[in-house]
């Protein structure tokens, strides 16, 4: 987690500093309101952030911002909307990867292309962790990839969907011990909790934000960053010997003849809301990591994370 927190630190001061000039750069029309589409269903982590940003947005950007919901083919329907969309800045979207990348990697027309969505910024991060109940006999990693060794297919790992971050680190964990652990997909990050709570699976490939709400019926074996969660007792894989740091990063896009100066006006928004203490305050609350990617920077670490995917997907056809 710290390359990602040191590369793109929140520059809250200059955020917070130009939140009050930026918006005599560009004037929206008064009389139309920013679309603000979630590609997901309501209460998982891409909506509750819009919620969270949805008044800041309204007073910064002196418009209404309606949070409105394009659900279906694991946000393609959303995405393939956005690029279509009228490049106003009254059109935008909530962006997660891997899920940008991996869908036009995957299918043959995921009907849009990944370098079709112009970001705006990358704002948080949640890294997966691995986790079980909390009345597990599996106390450590060692235990789970123990029994996993000695008895085949008695370790089931559930995470949110295919081609996801929780099922990328999956994969990445079965390559390293390996193993070929059993993985079922959820739809959501939602449903994770009750599977298994409700002792369908063994164990979970979720995020710290998932996490926070169950504290006290959850056990963290691991967390897939660079460095612990201030707020979760648990180490990181890479302290116990495994390469694996893997997460979902979540931003806004808009449609690509969207003008440079309307992206700019967009992110300032945005970072002066990342830079918001009381808003830094509850994101930390929630598992979320803030980020401070520009559009430049955004551009740059999705065109790294699609090599980066290119080649874990290109393994896991072999």
């Amino acid at each position: 987690m710290k390359k990602w927190i040191a590369a793109f630190a929140c520059c809250s001061l200059l955020a917070m500093s130009s939140g009050t000039s930026f918006a005599e750069k560009v004037q929206f029309p008064k009389n139309e309101p920013i679309n603000y589409l979630i590609p997901f269903s309501a209460g998982g982590e891409s909506d509750l952030f819009a919620r969270m940003q949805q008044p800041y947005l309204e007073k910064l950007l002196g418009q209404k911002v309606v949070v409105n919901y394009k659900i279906g083919a694991d946000g393609a329907l959303a995405w393939s909307e956005l690029v279509n969309s009228p490049a106003t800045g009254h059109s935008l979207a909530g962006i997660n990867l891997p899920h940008i990348i991996v869908q036009p990697l995957q299918r043959k027309n995921a009907g849009y292309k990944t370098e079709q969505l112009k970001p705006v910024m990358i704002f948080h991060v949640t890294p997966c962790v691995l986790a079980v109940r909390a009345d597990s006999p599996y106390k450590t990693l060692d235990d789970l990839i123990t029994a996993a060794k000695e008895k085949p297919g008695s370790v089931i790992i559930g995470a949110c969907g295919n081609g996801t971050s929780g099922h990328l680190a999956s994969v990445m964990l079965n390559r390293q011990t390996g193993l070929n652990i059993p993985y079922i997909p959820f739809p959501g990050t939602s449903d994770l909790p009750i599977a298994l709570l409700g002792g369908h699976v063994t164990a979970i490939m979720a995020f710290t934000s998932g996490y926070s709400q169950y504290a006290n019926e959850m056990r963290v074996l691991a967390i897939a960053s660079e460095e612990r969660d201030p707020h979760i007792d648990a180490p990181t894989f890479k302290e116990l010997g495994y390469n694996i740091v893997e997460g979902s990063f979540r931003g806004i896009a808009v449609p690509p003849a969207t003008p440079d100066a309307v992206v700019d006006k967009l992110y300032q928004a945005c970072a002066a809301i990342n830079g918001e203490p009381e808003f830094a305050r509850k994101a930390g609350e929630m598992g979320i990591t803030l980020l401070d990617m520009n559009p430049k920077q955004s551009e740059e670490f999705i065109a790294g994370k699609v090599k980066e995917y290119k080649a874990l997907l290109t393994d896991i056809d072999k």
